[in-house]
């Protein structure tokens, strides 16, 4: 599978007239994207420490031929409904590929095992499912797409790989490629809408999980102190650091932003971003510079963050699907 150099470039994305906010970018398809009625397969693949990973096979309606695998990564408590999966998983199977979402720890539905869930750079469990689905299925070729969070999982893996990767295509969406520099975005102006409602869900599942599946005192600070976290900082610094066994805050932060990694990717990879990202500053967008020569970034000025919204105000376009169909095509 050959692909271009790698080069960051404009996008020939544009917004919908009237859609071109940041905000509106990113809140339109989450609220009124019409998601396809579709048949998903739920799997249950478990895991070497004793935990699972749940999957979400897409079934299509008519049999295809299948060229190959294609896994697709969520974001930040993202699950197989979220606005960016159920139409793109239903296109990649017109072109071929069988598709599937790996759910990380937790997001399928139902609590995982153990006392540790998922975060921002947990590439292994991601590789653990890799290996388990390319022994079993044997794929003529294997791609993967990562949204967001499941963006910077798959950047970082790459990376961590690099010749050594199973995978022939990657596609990542909307990174936020250095994690401090998006959590003070996410602490900044109606951005703290969204830090407000993914910290409110994290809280709502953790407290659920120490106080009804395991032990309270498993949880790195009391429940009742759970809701006193309102920004990243504070949430990644007293629950997801310790429960992952990072130092602090910052020893996750640094250790898990992908930005690091985008020298050593050996894959082809395509990465696509918008500068009004509402998610992270622009000046956390990686340079020409860092980038191998097996990935190509795609720049737009609008697009917000996993919004890519054209067309029209009435005939909204969903431009995401059709550049990643596109380019796993080529």
């Amino acid at each position: 599978m050959t692909k271009q150099q790698g080069r960051a470039c404009n996008s020939d994305f544009k917004p919908a007239s009237g859609l071109s906010n940041p905000h509106l970018q990113t809140l339109w398809p989450f609220l009124f994207r019409h998601q396809p009625r579709m048949a998903l397969r739920r799997e249950r693949l478990e895991l070497a420490d004793g935990d699972f990973i749940d999957l979400d096979w897409y079934v299509p309606p008519v049999a295809v031929n299948t060229k190959g695998l294609c896994i697709l990564l969520h974001g930040l408590e993202g699950d197989s409904q979220s606005h960016y999966i159920p139409a793109l998983m239903q296109k990649l199977a017109m072109q071929g590929w069988r598709t599937l979402l790996m759910h990380f720890r937790g997001c399928g539905g139902e609590h995982n095992r153990l006392a540790r869930g998922y975060h921002s750079g947990d590439t292994a469990d991601f590789n653990e499912v890799l290996m388990q689905l390319l022994q079993r299925e044997q794929p003529s070729r294997t791609a993967a797409i990562g949204f967001s969070l499941g963006g910077n999982v798959l950047l970082k893996y790459l990376g961590e790989q690099g010749s050594q990767t199973s995978l022939n295509a990657a596609v990542a969406v909307s990174v936020p490629f250095e994690l401090a520099a998006g959590a003070d975005r996410l602490a900044c102006g109606f951005s703290r809408i969204y830090q407000w409602w993914l910290i409110r869900s994290l809280q709502r599942k953790l407290y659920d999980k120490f106080s009804r599946h395991l032990s309270a005192g498993e949880c790195p600070l009391p429940l009742r102190e759970l809701k006193q976290q309102k920004t990243f900082y504070q949430f990644d610094n007293t629950i997801t650091a310790p429960l992952h066994g990072f130092a602090d805050v910052h020893d996750y932060y640094t250790q898990s932003s992908s930005r690091q990694y985008l020298p050593d990717i050996r894959c082809s990879t395509l990465i696509l971003h918008a500068l009004d990202d509402p998610f992270l500053s622009p000046i956390a967008i990686p340079a020409d510079s860092e980038l191998s020569t097996s990935t190509r970034l795609e720049i737009s000025t609008h697009g917000g963050h996993v919004g890519f919204v054209g067309g029209t105000f009435r005939q909204p376009e969903y431009w995401l699907d059709s550049r990643i169909c596109q380019y796993l095509a080529d």
